[in-house]
C-alpha cells in the first residue's frame, strides 16, 4: 500500500485550536495538548453561561422594575397581579426599559394600574 501523509490535516487542526486559544493564560494558548483541554473546558462554560445569562437578565429586570415600583408606593408581586387583572401585556424587558430610561411613562402606568 501506499503511504498517506497526514501533515497538512494535522497542522490545520492544530493551528486552528491555538488559533482559538488566542489570548489564553500561559501554556493554555501555546501548547496543543493544553489548549485542547482549555478550550474543552471554555466551550462548556459557553454553553452553560448562554442559559445563566437568560437567568440573569430577568432577574435584573425584576430588580429594576421593583425598585420603580417601590419608588411609587408598590411592589412587583401586587403590580404583576394587578396588570395581570387589567390586561395589561407588557413583559418584564419592557417594564425595566420604561423604568430606566422613561419613568413618567412608567409612573402613569402604575398610577392606571392602581
Amino acid at each position: 500500500m501506499t503511504r498517506i501523509k497526514r501533515g497538512t490535516t494535522a497542522n490545520k487542526r492544530r493551528k486552528n485550536v491555538l488559533k482559538r486559544a488566542k489570548g489564553f493564560d500561559n501554556r493554555r494558548s501555546t501548547n496543543f495538548v493544553y489548549a485542547r483541554q482549555a478550550l474543552l473546558k471554555a466551550d462548556s462554560y459557553a454553553y452553560r453561561d448562554r442559559r445563566n445569562r437568560k437567568r440573569d437578565f430577568r432577574a435584573l429586570w425584576l430588580i429594576r422594575a421593583n425598585a420603580a415600583l417601590r419608588e411609587n408606593g408598590a411592589t412587583w408581586s401586587k403590580f404583576a397581579g394587578l396588570m395581570k387583572k387589567h390586561g395589561i401585556l407588557i413583559n418584564r424587558k419592557m417594564l425595566a426599559e420604561l423604568a430606566v430610561k422613561h419613568p413618567q411613562v412608567f409612573d402613569k402606568l402604575v398610577a392606571a394600574v392602581k
